[in-house]
């Protein structure tokens, strides 16, 4: 089944010295679903890991991608204008285009699993397709 990566986890995968390193690291090995990173959550985690990490590990998460370990994925003109509609409805939150993402690319791969921190947004936005999500590593350590 197919896991929807966002920021935070990758960022972490990212830095050794942080505390989910290795506990990020772990679940994406055993994970046998395809991995989608949103296209503006790739950017996000290539910006933030060269902000908080190196440029050496910065290019690890690109190498990855091009050997298809993350499966990169954009929006379409239609899933902007839903990304725009997402974000007014979450103002509170201020949801923005790389959260957006997420809860899109999780409605086109039938999926409510998402591996992210973010447990503010991820627990208060509904899931297109219905439901909830299901955020990894939280709700697996939870059971």
């Amino acid at each position: 089944m197919t896991l929807i990566v966002d920021a935070a986890p990758l960022v972490a995968l990212g830095d050794s010295r942080d505390p989910l390193h290795s506990r990020v690291g772990d679940l994406l090995r055993a994970e046998q679903g395809a991995l989608v990173v949103p296209a503006p959550v790739s950017a996000e985690v290539d910006y933030l890991i060269r902000r908080r990490g190196t440029a050496q590990a910065a290019r690890a998460f690109l190498c990855d991608v091009a050997a298809g370990r993350f499966l990169v994925e954009g929006l379409t003109p239609d899933e902007h204008a839903l990304a725009a509609r997402l974000d007014e409805q979450y103002a509170d939150l201020e949801l923005g285009l790389a959260d957006a993402s997420v809860v899109i690319l999780a409605r086109r791969f039938r999926t409510t699993r998402l591996l992210s921190f973010d447990d503010r947004d991820f627990r208060a936005v509904t899931p297109l397709s219905g439901g909830h999500f299901t955020l990894l590593p939280r709700d697996e350590d939870s059971r």
